[in-house]
């Protein structure tokens, strides 16, 4: 087979992604990918109160809202020269800790697991679980319809193999429909601290608004205890039985090989050490992070700005009838480098770093129960895996922190906004490594720009033509049937795409 498939849009993901493959002998030669928007949130911000930000950007995205904000607040905090005391850290944590939890739930469930979970055998569905029957019952209505939307959530499908045993794919479609009530769960949860989420209200330089309670703590704490069970009965059970039922998937979608991790849920005031350390990992040789070694190129973009700038000194410049680009992303690139950014990429990043015994144990405990070696884990279900496990990892350390707060004791300082200042804040979102700059004039606003997780998987060819990493994990891929390349859709969802973020 030698053809061009194109999908678009890719569906089961935030915002609108199209992708392009150039199939030769049954295999991906070459691919494309595409953010097909523009949005401008970094000349929304420009003039404006620096501490109007972390509000506004928030905006960026209905799901990584949280992480937009605490990267904000800590550009700000650079600026200010400013500093949260303990409980406000904490409550970070708590916050973006349950923002985590709820992004992953919903990438595997809701966004992933129908890829590999056969939907259409609930038709045949014997046992008496109210929740399976109303699906049946829907499922049926769809199949025997001439009126199937091509966006349904679920149906109409590829054809194409999905996990072969009946008791553990009737399992997973009963975890798909308990994943609704435990995404709204974790929501609740961040709630607690945020005053409201989407977009939190109490994320602010200095800290966090909300006060630290005996109650709030005990609300928090009765939420977390649910999403554990939910996480270790459910979720880490249905990856696994996935995996092993698709072990193909630990042998594609490598992609470039190197990862690159901000660090998040800083342990102390001085925001370095991190549950998930800040690290670069080029092959086997982990280097310390320098954020000076971060530029975007453009050159394949549809921006007529400079390329190859660092972000502190970043533009934004669109240019939609550009010729010979193809991407409203810009092309992120470390020391030149193409890099993944995710779960995957923090696993490997604090494996290799040492310093969380837990993680080493937690790591290697998944790969002996799917029997599988290191070097399985870059790949298009080593993601998966990676982001359960840690799933797992940060609700056990939220329980940590809630014990840590001090009920009733400052959760933030006052900061003030300086003459003229620069800032940045870098952290982790559940989909990778984000960042936000700030240069402030004037006390306004004069330059803002946002390096998010998406943009750095889904960049199109750099400055020297170098694809990015979800481009180079789609080449070598095997294409069963052109009509339904369900292989494609499967590597790309594995890197849980926000092109909403992308896009910004």
């Amino acid at each position: 087979m030698n053809k061009t498939l194109t999908l678009s849009p890719i569906t089961r993901i935030e915002g609108h992604l199209a992708v392009k493959v150039e199939v030769e002998d049954n295999r991906v030669a070459r691919a494309f990918v595409s953010g097909e928007m523009f949005r401008g949130f970094e000349q929304i911000l420009r003039g404006r109160d620096p501490q109007d930000a972390q509000h506004i950007t928030q905006r960026i995205c209905g799901v990584c809202s949280v992480e937009h904000g605490v990267a904000s607040v800590l550009a700000q905090e650079m600026a200010f020269g400013a500093e949260p005391p303990a409980n406000g850290r904490l409550v970070r944590n708590l916050i973006q800790a349950a923002n985590f939890i709820m992004s992953h739930i919903a990438h595997f469930y809701l966004l992933s697991a129908v890829d590999f979970v056969d939907v259409e055998a609930v038709s045949g569905y014997q046992g008496k679980d109210q929740g399976l029957r109303e699906l049946q019952a829907w499922v049926k209505s769809q199949l025997a319809s001439k009126l199937v939307s091509p966006i349904a959530p679920l149906l109409p499908r590829y054809a194409a193999k999905y996990l072969q045993d009946p008791d553990a794919n009737f399992t997973a479609l009963r975890h798909y429909l308990d994943a609704f009530e435990f995404r709204s769960l974790a929501t609740k949860m961040g709630a607690v601290f945020a005053g409201k989420l989407p977009h939190a209200a109490t994320l602010v330089a200095g800290g966090v608004t909300e006060r630290v309670t005996a109650l709030k703590i005990t609300q928090y704490k009765s939420f977390l205890a649910q999403l554990q069970s939910f996480i270790e009965q459910a979720y880490l059970p249905d990856v696994v039985a996935v995996a092993r039922s698709f072990p193909e998937y630990f042998s594609v979608g490598q992609g470039c090989g190197n990862f690159l991790c901000y660090g998040v849920f800083p342990e102390s005031g001085d925001n370095q050490a991190k549950v998930f350390p800040a690290g670069v990992l080029i092959g086997e040789k982990l280097g310390q992070l320098a954020p000076d070694a971060v530029t975007e190129d453009v050159a394949q973009s549809w921006f007529s700005s400079a390329t190859g700038l660092r972000p502190m000194d970043g533009e934004t410049t669109p240019a939609p009838t550009k010729g010979g680009a193809y991407s409203w992303l810009k092309a992120p690139r470390y020391n030149g480098q193409v890099m993944e950014v995710g779960p995957l990429a923090r696993m490997l990043v604090s494996y290799h770093d040492g310093r969380n015994p837990a993680l080493k144990t937690a790591v290697d405990g998944l790969l002996k129960a799917l029997d599988k070696p290191f070097k399985d884990l870059v790949s298009a279900m080593g993601r998966h895996a990676a982001r359960a496990l840690e799933c797992k990892l940060i609700a056990e350390r939220c329980g940590e922190w809630l014990n840590q707060l001090a009920p009733d004791s400052p959760t933030c300082r006052e900061c003030t906004v300086p003459e003229s200042a620069r800032g940045f804040g870098l952290t982790e979102a559940a989909r990778g490594a984000l960042g936000h700059w700030i240069e402030i004039r004037g006390r306004k606003i004069r330059n803002y720009q946002c390096v998010v997780p998406t943009t750095w998987n889904c960049s199109p060819r750099d400055d020297r033509g170098i694809p990015g990493a979800v481009e180079q994990a789609l080449v070598g891929l095997p294409i069963t049937d052109a009509e339904n390349p369900i292989e494609v859709a499967r590597i790309v969802r594995s890197f849980d795409p926000c092109l909403a973020c992308a896009v910004h």
